[in-house]
């Protein structure tokens, strides 16, 4: 090829920055830096609310606070950056810098994909299999469980990142995306681009089997929560399983208009808003759909916020 004739090597690259705010990047940092401490302080709450009353300490709750966890670093692993970029001249990262980011952002992001499964698999047997569920689901299993989405996700990915580092880049140096990530970077190699099919292949197969899974574990609960002869019985079971299946649906959503699109080009400004909605919306409205659809949580959360008003029926102030 004539790329890999030329002697420059790209030790660094160039972010192509957000499209229509090139004149007003301050506006556009205010918001997003909201929203960034919003994830981080939605999700800690929801994260200490669940380790503090023990009346949460059960496999959904304990998967659920794993997962506000692991939002907390896949956001911090993206948006700062995207923040430096709006207020910065220089939109530059480093190739390590950008590896490392590609690396925890898809390893978080995967490790977030494995423990959704793994969650629908817990609503899946609490509901369908409920006398044997204290049975199957013990402590020791569910922290297996959680331990082995962790360190699979970030398993996964060391091969191909560890090959990316071993990519020719001669230039041209220009991310057209937010952050970094595998199609982009792998557009800039001075190599053959077939690889990014392949990646792409790779994505896929993993996004629908593990859509294909939860999606069929809630048919089957669904299945089963009709059968109920109550309806406080059906509402009850429906309320423990809405915020997984909205957190499921935003998640799986933005992944797949994200990787699910193999050579389609998108414009510039739509690009930019799937992958704000992959990377920020998504996380942003995850502590909310927690909170808000389980009043369980909402109760452990006014325990964490305000533990007088728990203990202190009488008193209507913190």
């Amino acid at each position: 090829m004539m790329r890999s004739n030329q002697t420059t090597t790209v030790t660094e690259f160039l972010f192509s920055g957000f499209p229509l705010f090139e004149d007003g990047s301050i506006l556009f940092f205010i918001p997003l830096f909201i929203i960034y401490i919003f994830i981080v302080i939605g999700n800690l709450i929801v994260f200490f609310a669940i380790w503090i009353d023990t009346r949460l300490h059960n496999p959904m709750y304990n998967f659920i606070s794993i997962f506000s966890f692991l939002e907390i670093w896949y956001t911090t692993a993206t948006i700062p950056k995207m923040l430096s970029n709006l207020i910065s001249k220089q939109r530059t990262t480093s190739m390590i810098g950008c590896l490392l980011q590609m690396y925890f952002f898809h390893s978080l992001g995967n490790s977030e994909g494995i423990l959704l499964t793994t969650m629908a698999i817990d609503r899946y047997v609490a509901i369908c299999n409920p006398l044997h569920y204290p049975t199957i689901m013990t402590p020791r299993l569910c922290a297996q469980l959680s331990a082995g989405s962790c360190i699979f996700g970030f398993l996964v990915l060391l091969p191909e990142i560890v090959w990316i580092s071993t990519l020719p880049f001669c230039g041209p140096n220009q991310i057209h995306q937010l952050f970094c990530d595998f199609g982009p970077v792998l557009r800039l190699a001075c190599t053959d681009t077939s690889v990014i099919l392949i990646e792409d292949v790779i994505h896929a197969i993993a996004i629908i089997f593990s859509v294909l899974i939860i999606s069929l574990s809630y048919v089957r609960i669904i299945t089963v929560i009709l059968k109920i002869p109550s309806a406080d019985g059906r509402q009850k079971a429906f309320s423990t399983c809405a915020a997984h299946l909205s957190v499921f649906l935003m998640f799986y959503g933005s992944v797949s208009l994200m990787y699910l699109r193999f050579s389609t080009t998108f414009p510039p400004v739509l690009d930019t808003a799937i992958a704000l909605m992959f990377a920020v919306l998504a996380p942003f409205f995850n502590p909310i759909i927690y909170s808000l659809r389980n009043k369980d949580m909402k109760t452990a959360i006014k325990k964490l916020l305000c533990p007088q008003k728990v203990f202190n029926a009488s008193s209507s102030k913190c």
